[in-house]
């Protein structure tokens, strides 16, 4: 196997079957953060069998081919660890939290749990009734409906724009075969990366994998899963819809570049000044200045082959308009004016904070390692990502923001009384 030392303590090995392994030792904690990431997920769906990627992540609790859904349950909680999962646009995460010492026991569960599910008919029912609970939810909650409302009018046509959660007629069509179709396709060693941070050896989590077996088999899967291609997003439409709610909820948004997209630090030192915290200019504007939220905020996000960036507003029924027109007005602001040198530099020392911040943990370094084995980047030291967050220019500022916070481009969903 080829194994490369990225820098002190970080190494990472590709496996001839294509497995990748991204291990960092971080000597003064005594816990381990361990996943599989598996590079299948709701983007490489057909419209009709939307949401088999979040029921599978769910189904393989329910008993593997060693323990039993109590068995998978207890196995790390009684040690005092943590075992979680999720499903997002590109790929689907096993992660476990434990002490060092319990790491191969962790190593064996996360397997179990991807390459042995046991994925059985009369699990189902009970399941696929949970799933439906959590569509409930969502539906319960129009702060995060708005959210699923707006992906759809921005990519009709896309799987970035379906439900990760599927719909509830999609969900009640899935079947054991469905399942287990996704998982012999795209649960295979070259479709997963692997990464471990904390108080970890790279030679002992390479020692667990072979015990399980995972450098065993060839690259090739036994079904090749659909890619994911780009296509055109919906832009400057506005859809209403009528809800039933205390407040009327507004996402404004765009479509952006993908993650491996270097204006990404652009992308993020902007969203941050407009919407990112209580010092932003909307949260001074529409809630401090104008009294119309309790909560305003900007937001971005990266997929494999797009990104998005928006902005959510919830407000009185009565108000929205006038919200709606005050955001809009800060849009052409700062599409017309860019950022003040001032505004620039602030914005330059806040997200260099927050990266630092961010990999304070053994599961955030973890996430850092699949992150870079996901989107094909190349390792950089934390210097490195620093100054590059420097090395932005009013110049690269000017063409993010005249390009993609222009308040024409911004695709609008407002859900709430008297939306429709």
């Amino acid at each position: 196997m080829e194994t490369t030392r990225l820098d002190q303590g970080l190494f990472r090995t590709v496996a001839p079957n294509g497995l990748v392994i991204l291990t960092e030792l971080l000597p003064g904690v005594r816990s381990v953060a361990a996943g599989v990431w598996v590079r299948t997920a709701s983007a490489h769906e057909a419209r009709g069998k939307m949401g088999v990627s979040h029921l599978l992540e769910h189904m393989v609790f329910k008993g593997t081919e060693r323990r039993s859904a109590r068995q998978l349950a207890l196995e790390l909680e009684a040690r005092g660890g943590a075992l979680d999962a999720y499903t997002s646009r590109d790929h689907t995460n096993y992660q476990a939290h434990i002490l060092d010492e319990d790491l191969p026991r962790a190593v064996d569960v996360l397997t179990d749990l991807v390459r042995r599910p046991l994925l059985r008919e009369e699990d189902l029912s009970l399941e696929r009734n949970v799933v439906l609970e959590e569509i409930a939810t969502v539906e319960d909650t129009p702060d995060d409906q708005v959210f699923e409302l707006f992906s759809d009018r921005l990519w009709p046509e896309h799987p970035y724009g379906y439900s990760i959660l599927g719909t509830r007629e999609t969900v009640a069509a899935l079947s054991a075969q469905d399942l287990q179709a996704v998982h012999g396709s795209g649960y295979y060693p070259a479709n997963c990366v692997i990464a471990a941070a904390g108080r970890v050896e790279h030679e002992q989590v390479l020692a667990l994998l072979a015990q399980e077996g995972w450098f065993e088999g060839s690259a090739a899967p036994s079904a090749p899963r659909p890619p994911v291609e780009p296509r055109p997003a919906h832009r400057g439409e506005e859809h209403r819809i009528e809800r039933d709610s205390a407040q009327t909820h507004l996402v404004f948004g765009t479509d952006t570049f993908p993650y491996r997209d270097r204006r990404r630090f652009a992308l993020s030192l902007v969203t941050n000044t407009f919407g990112g915290g209580m010092s932003s200019r909307l949260f001074q504007r529409i809630r401090e200045e104008l009294g119309l939220a309790y909560a305003v905020y900007a937001y971005q996000q990266f997929f494999q082959v797009a990104g998005v960036a928006g902005v959510y507003v919830g407000t009185q029924p009565g108000t929205a308009d006038r919200a709606a027109e005050a955001i809009r007005a800060e849009y052409a602001r700062l599409a017309r004016e860019g950022l003040p040198a001032a505004d620039l530099e602030q914005g330059k020392q806040q997200l260099k904070g927050q990266v630092m911040l961010s990999l304070e943990s053994p599961q955030s370094r973890m996430s850092r390692l699949a992150t870079l084995a996901l989107h094909g980047e190349a390792y950089r030291p934390l210097d490195a990502i620093l100054a590059e967050i420097d090395a932005v220019s009013a110049e690269d500022v000017a063409a993010i923001t005249a390009e993609y916070f222009d308040p024409d481009r911004q695709t609008v969903v407002r859900l709430g009384p008297g939306a429709g």
